[in-house]
Parts: C-alpha cells; sequence; structure tokens
C-alpha cells in the first residue's frame, strides 16, 4: 500500500550532516568523529577545513570509540557516526567499559538502523542496536521519525550526561512534525487520539502507525498513535495512560521483538498494568537485501500488518472483557 502521507523534500543525511555542523559552529566543545562515511552524510568538506573539530578514524569503530571517550575524559563533547550495524555491534565493548562503565559522555549517532540499510544487506542491518544500548546502564536510546524530530533530539543529546544512541536512516523520511512542534526527551509525542486501541511506534514506523489508523477509522475504530522516540527512558505515564485508557496496545519498530520498544513496553505492563499487548517488529531474523519497500513486504513492517494486529489486540480486549462478566 503506498502512503498518501507528504515526503519531506531533504533526505535524512542531509539533515544529519548539516545538523552536525550546527553543533560544531554553536559549540566549540563538540568534537566530531566518523568512521570513514562523512561524504555519506555531507560532512567530508568541512571536516578537511577545520581538522581540528572533526576527525575521519577510518573503518575503525572501535578505535574511534575510544578516542571519543579520551576525549569526553578531557572535557570535550564528543559525537561519533558510522553505520548502525558498526554503532552497535562492533564496538559495543568500548562504548560499555570506556564510556558508560567510565562515565564518559558520549552522543552515539548510527544510521540506517534495521531495514533501512535496504542494499547494503544483512550485514549491514542491525536489529539488534537498540536492544544493545539498552541493556548498557544509564544510556539514552532514540529511535527518529522524521528530520524535524532528528535535529531536535542531536542538539539536545549533544548537552546530556551519559551515552547517547540515536538511530536515523538517510533517506528521505515521511514529514511528521512541523517547526511549531512541541517535542521533549523521554516523553512519547501523542500524534491522533482514539478510545479503542493504543499503538506505540517508533522510527519510521510512526508514519505507518498513522497510515494504519487512517484504514481502521473507516471501520469505526478510533486509535490513538504515540511517537514513542526516547526508547530509554521510556514514558511510563504515556504508556501506563493509555493502555488504561484503551485496553489494547500494539507496538510498532523497525527491530528486532526482542529488546527493543515491544520489550521496553511489555516490561512495564507485566508489572504494572496487564493488558493485551501485540506487535509489528522483525520476527528474530537477520536483514536481507532490497528495496525499502520490499523489505518493508518481506518483514511485515507496515500499515496493513499493523491494522490486522490491532484486530487481533481488540480481539483479544473483547475476550478478556467476557471472561471479567
Amino acid at each position: 500500500m503506498k502512503s498518501s502521507r507528504e515526503m519531506d523534500v531533504k533526505k535524512m543525511k542531509e539533515v544529519i550532516g548539516q545538523t552536525i555542523l550546527e553543533i560544531l559552529v554553536e559549540d566549540p566543545e563538540t568534537i566530531y568523529l566518523d568512521a570513514d562515511l562523512m561524504s555519506c552524510i555531507d560532512t567530508r568538506s568541512w571536516a578537511e577545513q577545520n581538522p581540528k573539530r572533526a576527525i575521519n578514524c577510518g573503518i575503525a569503530e572501535a578505535n574511534m570509540v575510544g578516542i571519543a571517550c579520551g576525549l569526553a575524559a578531557t572535557g570535550f563533547k564528543p559525537m561519533i557516526h558510522t553505520f548502525g550495524s558498526f554503532a552497535s555491534r562492533r564496538c559495543y565493548d568500548q562504548v560499555y567499559l570506556s564510556a558508560g562503565y567510565a562515565q564518559n559522555d558520549i552522543t552515539v549517532l548510527g544510521s540506517d538502523p534495521g531495514i533501512c540499510a535496504e542494499y547494503n544487506g544483512g550485514t549491514h542491518m542491525p536489529f539488534e542496536d537498540m536492544a544493545l544500548y539498552r541493556a548498557l546502564p544509564t544510556a539514552t536510546v532514540f529511535d527518529i521519525a522524521d528530520a524535524i524530530e532528528l535535529k531536535f533530539v542531536m542538539k539536545k543529546a549533544v548537552r546530556m550526561k551519559g551515552v547517547k544512541y540515536i538511530r536515523a536512516g538517510r533517506g528521505r523520511m515521511v514529514k511528521i512534525y512541523n517547526e511549531d512542534s512541541k517535542l521533549q526527551i523521554g516523553k512519547g509525542s501523542v500524534l491522533r487520539h482514539g478510545g479503542d486501541a493504543v499503538i506505540i511506534a517508533s522510527g519510521i514506523m510512526v508514519a505507518e502507525a498513522l497510515e494504519a489508523a487512517d484504514l481502521l477509522r473507516k471501520e469505526n475504530i478510533e486509535i490513538t498513535v504515540v511517537d514513542m522516540f526516547t526508547i530509554k527512558p521510556l514514558d511510563r505515564d504515556c504508556v501506563l495512560k493509555y493502555a488504561d485508557l484503551t485496553g489494547a496496545v500494539i507496538t510498532a519498530e523497525n527491530h528486532n521483538r526482542i529488546g527493543g520498544l515491544y520489550s521496553a513496553v511489555c516490561e512495564l505492563l507485566a508489572q504494572e498494568l496487564p493488558v493485551p499487548v501485540e506487535c509489528v517488529a522483525v520476527e528474530d531474523e537477520f536483514g536481507e537485501v532490497g528495496s525499502l519497500n520490499y523489505l518493508k513486504q518481506r518483514f511485515q513492517l507496515n500499515a496493513d500488518h499493523i491494522v490486522r494486529k490491532v484486530r487481533k489486540a481488540l480481539d483479544r480486549k473483547i475476550s478478556e472483557q467476557k471472561k471479567r462478566c
């Protein structure tokens, strides 16, 4: 199904590059490090002209993290970029020990998460990056839905304490927000209200969730849609509020169902408010080569599959209500 929503004119890689450069100009304590992917986010020219503020570490991600942590230990605010697979799996031990355990503040930008890696294929397709960073004590984890949200999160994150992991695609994305939108770190953004069920989505799945809500409205099913762009710390109040109001929860993420948004929501609801929960996520699989549209169908990361999961959650809710009567 083709989305009816407006695509952003800019590619996310342009926004990533421009925002990095804005941060560097605004804050002299920020240092940008990259693993030989500056040309992928349009920062190479500025970096070559400002070698004291930007470091190309080559294809050596673990070493890049070590350099970043050394800079952080001396008072700088390092921001590092590489593809999400390398920003998580390849250098995780260095992030865990030299940043997290040693309490050095770094911002890690992992681009092309999940199926956004497209033709780079399964080796470059992280379905487990959020799980890894969620397991790191005190880390903050973001999954980005559009360009405005990306710029907001990047500028806030570089000033925050601890390890911050930001995952964002490099291609064009559906516009979710406008310049006047109010966003807050650690708080879910409620994009639509409805009393039948709540879809808690992140990243590229936010647009799919809104599309699914449009389809369900034609069946007189009204859905709340929440963009949970901060995966950790999870907005507990938001999840509990809409789980209580609707009695049916569906999560949607471009990530393995294990360890990401679905896990975070279920961990909370299992303790505080057990209700039917369904998820749209990668079903514990490896990635593969393909276009974004093909991969959305292949891994069922689309509005049609969200609709099916909403119906399943509603059936479970009705069944539970009958049991209590």
